[in-house]
């Protein structure tokens, strides 16, 4: 490290405890493992902070995210403190790998990322997931608190590389109830018109996909407030399931719901909206192996999404 604040070597205890916290990703999690009180991790750590003038921990609700300059230092005593384990006695018990810090949309990883990831538990993985909208997760990847970021757009920069995971189609559907009463082909044929009144059903006040549905399939500016709104795209596919209203969904969430007829397209336009989802991460190689591993893993299985 260059930015020390004294040029005095730096505590071991302090080091190990560092590292233990930074390796299991949780306060607590470092206390048992090296047989503290959870304060006494927790002033180590401050400590180190203080000598160094530096952040190492983002302080979460569940857990801790290391910041860069823990990565940095993390990387530079690893290997040193690992070996003098080793000679004291201690080789026999390998430290925990460091989790892997994943953020994205939280119906995308429940349904989708975390399936294709369970099977890489039994291999050593640990996982901290975390859900949310694309702006907040990745400014705070960019501030080192993820590793991997599942986004709906491709960031602006260099700081941050995006590779392209999938592509989700929207379609709008509605209750077989709702559906009757509507009448599909009078959504074909008279478009927007055919819904004014009908109760809509979103995830956001501001109406961020059925907007875009609107935009690129009838042409027109999508005017009106929700009649529901549920911060989760699981919830509401289960609103317009249960009579609610309309919504517009990615086919991924609702295609079962599809097949079973529990809701249907109001209309399958020739050219339906499509957003491709990124895989992004800092640039540069992570000094956690596992990164790479998850980051495999998702592109891999994305090609069956």
């Amino acid at each position: 490290m260059s930015h020390r604040k004294t040029d005095a070597p730096l505590d071991l205890n302090q080091l190990r405890t560092f590292l233990t916290v930074h390796r299991s990703g949780s306060f607590t999690a470092a206390a048992a493992l090296l047989g503290l009180a959870q304060p006494t991790v927790t002033a180590q750590v401050r400590a180190l902070e203080q000598r160094l003038g530096r952040r190492l921990f983002e302080r979460l609700p569940r857990g801790a995210a290391p910041t860069p300059v823990a990565d940095e230092l993390a990387a530079q005593v690893a290997a040193p403190l690992d070996a003098l384990a080793a000679v004291a006695g201690g080789g026999e018990h390998e430290a925990p790998p460091a989790p892997v810090h994943l953020a994205g949309p939280a119906e995308l990883l429940c349904l989708r990322a975390l399936p294709s990831l369970a099977p890489l538990v039994d291999d050593g993985l640990r996982l901290r997931v975390t859900t949310g909208l694309t702006d907040d997760l990745l400014a705070g990847l960019g501030k080192g608190v993820y590793d991997l970021v599942i986004a709906t757009r491709r960031p602006r920069g260099r700081t941050l590389v995006a590779e392209p995971l999938m592509d989700e189609e929207f379609v709008l559907v509605a209750s077989p109830g709702w559906a009757e009463r509507i009448g599909p082909e009078r959504v074909a044929r008279e478009g927007p018109s055919a819904l004014r009144g009908v109760p809509l059903v979103t995830y956001a006040e501001d109406l961020p996909i059925a907007r875009r549905y609107w935009r690129h399939v009838f042409g027109t500016r999508l005017a009106g407030p929700a009649a529901v709104v549920v911060p989760d795209l699981r919830g509401v596919l289960a609103a317009v399931a249960a009579d609610a209203g309309i919504s517009v969904l990615p086919r991924y969430l609702c295609q079962d719901e599809l097949a079973s007829g529990a809701v249907v397209p109001l209309l399958e336009p020739a050219d339906p909206p499509i957003n491709t989802g990124f895989l992004v991460q800092r640039s540069g190689p992570a000094d956690n192996p596992h990164v790479a591993l998850v980051r495999d893993r998702l592109l891999e299985a994305a090609r069956a999404w």
